[in-house]
């Protein structure tokens, strides 16, 4: 199942764009294994979403 932003509407909705499509990126990537319970795959994705962007910023 490939996870949208009304999948983790709350989650989500107050960050950055781009940190959010990338948040999805990463949860979906996450999700492929069976590491993560879905609560576990967006609070990970979050944060190196979040991690990606402060580096991408400089």
């Amino acid at each position: 199942m490939k996870w949208t932003f009304e999948s983790f509407g709350a989650d989500l909705k107050d960050l950055n764009p781009q940190v959010r499509k990338k948040a999805l990126e990463i949860a979906n990537r996450l999700m492929e294994g069976d590491d993560y319970s879905e609560g576990e795959a967006i609070k990970q994705a979050i944060k190196e979403a979040q991690e990606w962007f402060l580096d991408m910023q400089g």
